[in-house]
């Protein structure tokens, strides 16, 4: 299925309701692209701390934080609904009872929250968030879209399970505001190779963060990339070239999928004290 991403490469919005200049912002990028389908923002995109002191983000970001079932999270869903597409608003400070999360989010065009994706791997030690648990996969009218935030995608483990549990395209949202997105334009594209499917990965603009939002295809060729200032970088995206890579090996040579099929004995992994099976080693989307 081929369809469109909008990747908004945008500065963090730093006002205390963000509703308004946000529905502002969506209306305006899809009014200047139509055929969006779906549109992706930077992680934390509407929780801005960088205008105050550093000593103060931590406390700022955290008072910020808001539950699920909140008027922020619900105003996020009318503004997919209005706008008609399939939105990742980025991520938001998650209260959850003792836990503070941050979270990413997924709207469909009819306003629900279809999924939502607890930062597994946060920036030690600069981030304040607890730890998420779960990979998150989504569907969508477009096929499977994998949830990953920020440093999620420097540790191989994330982008392979959500590989593994069938993935077509990963949404990375990201605010790099080290000098180390030149690494991460890589690691979209390796993890793009090495698990067969799109990586999508839409970093906050200058003068916060670093930019150089980056969209690699299965084979990590780049469909697309920004500077560092705002701008929206619009891709298509064919799910079914996902599984003919998949099937028919990266420039028809690598089937990375395949490369259990007919073992016999396991693989050990005794850093996670687990294994690989033969029998467990394919996507589940490939009948497993």
């Amino acid at each position: 299925m081929q369809f469109n991403v909008g990747l908004a490469q945008r500065r963090p919005i730093f006002e205390d309701n963000p509703i308004k200049p946000f529905a502002a912002d969506v209306a305006s990028t899809l009014g200047k692209y139509p055929d969006i389908d779906m549109l992706v923002y930077p992680e934390l995109h509407l929780h801005g701390t960088e205008h105050l002191p550093e000593v103060q983000r931590k406390d700022a970001e955290r008072s910020k934080a808001v539950i699920l079932d909140s008027p922020l999270v619900h105003s996020l869903g009318e503004i997919a609904k209005d706008a008609g597409v399939w939105l990742c608003p980025g991520s938001i400070g998650e209260i959850d009872g003792e836990r503070f999360y941050n979270t990413q989010l997924l709207f469909n065009p009819y306003g629900q929250l279809v999924a939502y994706y607890r930062k597994m791997f946060p920036w030690r030690p600069f981030e304040p968030h607890d730890y998420g648990t779960q990979f998150i996969v989504a569907e969508t009218a477009f096929g499977r879209a994998g949830l990953s935030n920020c440093y999620d995608a420097w540790f191989p483990e994330h982008s392979r399970h959500l590989g593994w549990l069938g993935a077509e395209f990963v949404l990375n949202i990201v605010k790099t505001i080290s000098p180390d997105r030149e690494q991460e334009l890589l690691l979209a594209r390796v993890n793009a190779i090495t698990n067969q499917n799109y990586m999508l990965s839409v970093n906050c603009a200058a003068p916060v963060g670093r930019g150089r939002t980056i969209a690699a295809d299965p084979e990590g060729y780049v469909l697309g990339e920004l500077g560092d200032d705002e701008g929206t970088l619009v891709v298509s995206i064919d799910t079914t070239r996902v599984a003919h890579v998949r099937e028919n090996g990266t420039c028809g040579t690598n089937r990375l999928w395949h490369q259990l099929d007919g073992a016999k004995h396991d693989i050990k992994l005794p850093m996670y004290d687990g294994r690989l099976c033969p029998k467990t080693f394919r996507p589940e989307k490939d009948g497993k």
